[in-house]
Parts: C-alpha cells; sequence; structure tokens
C-alpha cells in the first residue's frame, strides 16, 4: 500500500463520517481502511480522527489536511483523466446505477456490448429505482428518467420518451374506447405511485386526478395488469414496446398532448471527464438515439412533428 492509498482512505473516512461506508465504497474491509488511517497518522505524526464507541470527528490537524488531501486526489484524477482521454484504452472499474425496468430492457445490453469493446473493463452495474448518491456510493455514472432534482452533478439529456395511455384489446371491448381525457372519469385507471408521486396522470402539463382499482410502484406490474384487461395504464413508450407491437396493449387517446420523460445521464462534476464514462455516455445516446429508437420501432412520429 502506498501512502496515496492512505490519503484515499482517510478523505473517504472524512467524507462519508465512517469507516464501514468507506470501507464499502473503496471494496475494501473495514479493517484495512482502519490500518491505512493509522499508517497515514503515523507518517504525518498526527492524529487527523478522533475516534469514540459512537461517531467520529476531525482534529483541527485533519480539518486542514482534508482541504490538501481533496484537492491532490481531485487534481490527480483530472490529470488521469485529461491524458486517459486520449488514448484508445477504456480500463479500470466503471461503477453504473440505472432504473430496474428500463435497465433491463435498454441499459444492460448496452454494458455487455461496451465491456465486449473494452476487455479490459471492470463493470459493476446495479439497477434499482431508488435515487442513489452518487458521491457517497461511488457510481461514476447514473441513468435518470424524469426531473432531475437539484444537485452538483452534471447532467447530460440523451432522449426522450412519452407517456402512452394503453389498454388490452378485452378491456377496450368490454368498457369502450375513451375518446376524451373526461372520458378517463368513468374508467378503471392503473396507477403508477412511488415517492412523491401521487398516482395522478399527467397530459401535457395537466395533472388529471384518477382512481381505479390498482396501484404500484413498477411499471412492469401495472404492464401486466392492463394486459390482463384489469384497466387502463399510463406508461413510458420503453415499457409498453412490446406489447404493443404484439397487440397485447392497445395506445390509446393519441389525440392528447403527451407527458414526456427525460432520459439523462448523471455523473459527478469534474474538469476532465473520465474516457470510461465519456464513451460508455457516448454510446448510450447514439444507440438510444433522438427520438429513441423504441418509439421508432412502434411508428410513432417525432414529438417535433406533433
Amino acid at each position: 500500500m502506498t501512502q496515496l492509498d492512505h490519503i484515499a482512505a482517510f478523505v473517504k473516512v472524512a467524507e462519508l463520517g465512517s469507516y464501514t461506508r468507506a470501507a464499502e465504497a473503496l471494496d475494501l474491509s473495514r479493517t484495512r481502511v482502519s490500518r491505512q488511517v493509522m499508517a497515514l497518522e503515523e507518517a504525518l505524526g498526527a492524529r487527523l480522527i478522533q475516534r469514540t464507541t459512537r461517531r467520529l470527528h476531525l482534529t483541527e490537524a485533519g480539518e486542514r489536511y482534508l482541504v490538501r488531501a481533496q484537492s491532490i486526489l481531485i487534481a490527480l484524477d483530472e490529470a488521469a483523466a485529461e491524458i486517459g482521454s486520449g488514448t484508445s484504452t477504456v480500463s479500470g472499474q466503471l461503477r453504473i446505477n440505472g432504473p430496474m425496468s428500463f435497465g433491463t430492457r435498454y441499459l444492460s445490453p448496452l454494458v455487455a456490448q461496451f465491456m465486449q469493446t473494452h476487455p479490459g473493463l471492470e463493470v459493476r452495474l446495479d439497477l434499482n429505482d431508488r435515487r442513489v448518491d452518487l458521491l457517497e456510493e461511488g457510481y461514476d455514472v447514473a441513468i435518470r428518467i424524469g426531473n432531475l432534482p437539484d444537485s452538483s452533478l452534471v447532467a447530460r439529456r440523451l432522449t426522450q420518451c412519452r407517456m402512452l395511455f394503453c389498454a388490452s384489446p378485452d378491456y377496450l371491448a368490454q368498457y369502450g374506447t375513451p375518446l376524451t381525457s373526461e372520458d378517463l372519469a368513468s374508467h378503471r385507471c392503473l396507477r403508477y405511485r412511488s415517492g412523491q408521486n401521487s398516482g395522478d396522470w399527467r397530459i401535457g402539463h395537466q395533472l388529471l386526478s384518477i382512481s381505479g382499482p390498482l396501484e404500484s410502484n413498477n411499471g412492469d406490474m401495472l404492464t401486466h395488469a392492463a394486459e390482463a384487461g384489469l384497466g387502463i395504464a399510463q406508461q413510458p413508450s420503453f415499457l409498453v414496446t412490446d406489447s404493443i407491437a404484439n397487440g397485447r396493449l392497445v395506445p390509446i387517446l393519441q389525440n392528447l398532448p403527451p407527458a414526456l420523460l427525460d432520459i439523462h445521464a448523471l455523473y459527478p462534476a469534474r474538469r476532465y471527464l473520465p474516457a470510461k464514462v465519456e464513451r460508455f455516455i457516448e454510446l448510450l445516446a447514439a444507440a438510444w438515439g433522438d427520438p429513441p429508437v423504441w418509439e421508432i420501432e412502434l411508428g410513432l412520429s417525432p414529438l417535433s412533428q406533433q
């Protein structure tokens, strides 16, 4: 272990306020991280972190050293990225986070393709629907769909998809096809609810309060319910492409202005973006397209023409 490893361990412990969380972020054992910090303190001849049974906090020397150490690590990352962006070799570890349903369909295949192109790369891909903290949890890039909270992260818009109203042929045969948004009041609506999402439907920039027999925080579940004839769903286009193409669902209310979802790549703000991140994002943008490839496959006209 070099002194640079010790510095990196100290900075991560200081930033996260925990040896355990720092060890997880660095993919090391807690014992090893603790030894690295102690080795740095011994080399400096100064206590940097005060430890108690409940918490830890920086000493005055630790606070001064943290500022310098962070600057050193950032400068080294930028120097490596600047050099790496001019080479054809992508290596090291790339940590990616993305939403579950979209990630399974459209992110995972491109991760595999990227790894085939760059065999020296190691990838950690985590798919879940919670909003992870990239800096705290050590991700290089995250894919986000929908509105973005204000943050210090950099966001690059990759493409945009629309929300589609759809129902099964059996449902429409039994209950009729709604022609206006007002008609939805007499229909069985399947609602997506997650976090602060109220479950209401968005039509253009307007919210429509709806009711129905089912709500879920998982889009795939709502798609299956709509296919089973349980009601009408409003789903992102990427979730219902196969269902519409195979006739299990029918798009309706296409005369209404669609609600739109931006799809972004988020990454920590850096002067020089690491080559592995930059090239992965470029692959996503090219593969998905704008308008996205799944909407072109459905024969939907570009949003700019509506």
